[in-house]
């Protein structure tokens, strides 16, 4: 099992430095080990990562940890987790499965020091499908056993209740292979989290929630409600898409937004998505650092830039919607498109959307009366989506 200690502390100073440094590169002739030896000796002010207990489940995670979603190169990831990270989050769907492989890549050798988190499919009910599911997965991550096995967007209370579910996963933790329990929520997340909050069984161990600055206070009160009922929480979408904008000049929100994330001690982890070593430098440098008036400052900037196309996911237009559109579903589906520069992600996210409740069903309106809290343009969004994927 995985255990919580820095083998490597690497200064701030050079630290950045890595930036620098392409991934390929530093698995090059000196490789990535010997550049963080060499630096680790040097001064400066980072001391190495930060770690929080995960609910119940009592593993000791980094407090920035890897998503992998879209991560190319397991060098990347190799880094991260020569650095301390000890929990990468990835999924069965992701690049088509490729995912899984990357992160093998990744964990190969110190698989005993990384905690890993993987999810069955979202649209897998029966016992035969979840079993297929995990093996699949235990065979493209070169394991034995997955960490933290999750329920993949979960939406309401039903889907993360259903009977089939839960025995299969009991099932596959007496064998070995699966250790912890947890559900991920895009849409509905504060219903989602009462639910599993209020089980009588306590079933889940931990939520993978997308909570960031722009996240409505109901979500701030379901996290604190589901922490102290020893559920972890780890938080995703931490950086409000991460869109490029020219509003905010050479100024980046990204470090900004994890410490926004960071400051609520609710939250165990984020898993920002760290594509290359760039990435990587900017966000594992926030372990540490406090949530200053400067990035309040930096965030409402951001915010104002992003507000008429940032999708929150809350649901609610979904409600006023005579033909039921997965509003928020596809809204997601955008943001990869636009914001994380992933076709494949948006139109996989995007065709797993029910036929009924896509984008299509809005051709036959004459007139969009679903209406957005936050003023959104929905029936642009609309008809963006129908641009991009039909």
């Amino acid at each position: 099992m995985a255990n919580s200690k820095c083998t490597v502390h690497i200064k701030r100073r050079d630290f950045l430095k890595l930036g620098a440094v392409t991934a390929s590169a530093a698995m090059g002739a000196v490789g990535i080990g010997g550049i963080l030896k060499n630096a680790a000796a040097a001064t400066g002010a980072f001391t190495g990562p930060v770690y929080r207990t995960l609910g119940k489940t009592g593993l000791k995670i980094t407090v920035v940890s890897f998503g992998a979603m879209l991560t190319p190169e397991h060098e990347v990831m190799r880094a991260a987790f020569d650095l301390g990270v000890n929990y990468v989050d990835t999924a069965r769907r992701y690049m088509n499965g490729r995912n899984e492989e990357i992160v093998a890549k990744a964990i190969k050798g110190i698989r005993d020091k990384i905690y890993v988190a993987t999810k069955t499919v979202g649209s897998s009910g029966t016992r035969k499908e979840i079993f297929q599911d995990v093996e699949t997965s235990l065979s493209r991550l070169q394991t034995d056993y997955i960490d933290v096995i999750q329920i993949h967007n979960v939406s309401s209370r039903e889907r993360a209740f259903e009977p089939e579910v839960r025995e299969a996963y009991v099932e596959l933790r007496k064998q070995g292979k699966v250790r912890f329990f947890g559900v991920t929520t895009h849409t509905n997340q504060s219903e989602v989290l009462k639910a599993i909050t209020d089980d009588q069984e306590k079933f889940f161990d931990m939520a993978l929630v997308a909570y960031n600055f722009k996240s409505p206070p109901s979500l701030k009160e379901a996290i604190a409600r589901a922490a102290g009922a020893g559920i972890g929480i780890v938080a995703m979408k931490t950086q409000a898409g991460g869109y490029r904008t020219d509003a905010m000049g050479p100024l980046s929100p990204h470090q900004a937004a994890l410490k926004w994330v960071l400051q609520d001690t609710n939250v165990t982890a984020a898993i920002p998505g760290m594509k290359d070593m760039s990435m990587l430098k900017e966000d594992l440098s926030v372990m540490g650092m406090r949530f200053t008036r400067k990035d309040e400052e930096t965030l409402r900037r951001y915010g104002r830039a992003i507000d008429h196309y940032y999708c929150s996911f809350c649901g609610q237009c979904e409600e006023t919607c005579p033909r039921n559109v997965a509003i928020s579903d596809i809204g997601r589906s955008l943001m990869y498109a636009e914001a994380y520069g992933s076709m494949e992600l948006a139109r996989s996210t995007y065709y797993e959307i029910d036929g009924k409740a896509r984008a299509s069903a809005c051709l036959d309106c004459n007139e969009c009366t679903a209406r957005c809290v936050n003023g959104l343009d929905i029936a642009r969004r609309m008809r963006r989506a129908l641009t991009l994927y039909t």
